[in-house]
């Protein structure tokens, strides 16, 4: 296995398919991350997210201590339901809102070699649901 890098993120993930929140301290990654682990999500690592790359696909790990432990600011540290890794699917860019209703392109970054769906923050309360769902099932596909 390839040397892992290291992210100062948070990852969760719905099923196997994880979404790696980015953003400086205070911009909310803990916050979103709670959030959907309210829906049903599991925390794979709070603040910093180790990341491995084989064969063009990317994994999170989650760290050797504090295995299931979360930050809830003003709270402490708190145990939630977590995993071992899963597959990078998304990264959430928490210090930048998305301006635009319906996105003209997807927007694209690079973790570890791979390119990763990107999404900026949204300031809307449906915003979590829809980080949730974009997990669970993926964007929508016109017919071509």
């Amino acid at each position: 296995m390839a040397e892992p890098h290291s992210f100062h993120a948070t990852t969760v993930a719905v099923g196997n398919s994880a979404a790696m929140i980015t953003g400086p301290s205070g911009s909310g990654k803990s916050s979103l991350a709670l959030e959907l682990i309210g829906l049903g999500a599991k925390l794979v690592a709070d603040d910093l997210s180790r990341v491995v790359a084989e064969n063009g696909v990317v994994q999170v790990l989650a760290p050797d201590r504090l295995q299931g432990v979360i930050e809830a600011r003003g709270v402490g540290l708190i145990h939630v339901p977590w995993v071992p890794s899963a597959r990078l699917q998304l990264v959430i860019d928490m210090s930048e809102s998305e301006l635009e209703r319906l996105p003209r392109s997807h927007r694209v970054t690079t973790v570890a070699g791979c390119d990763i769906d990107l999404v900026l923050r949204v300031d809307a309360p449906y915003f979590t649901s829809a980080i949730y769902h974009l997990l669970q099932g993926g964007r929508y596909a016109a017919p071509k």
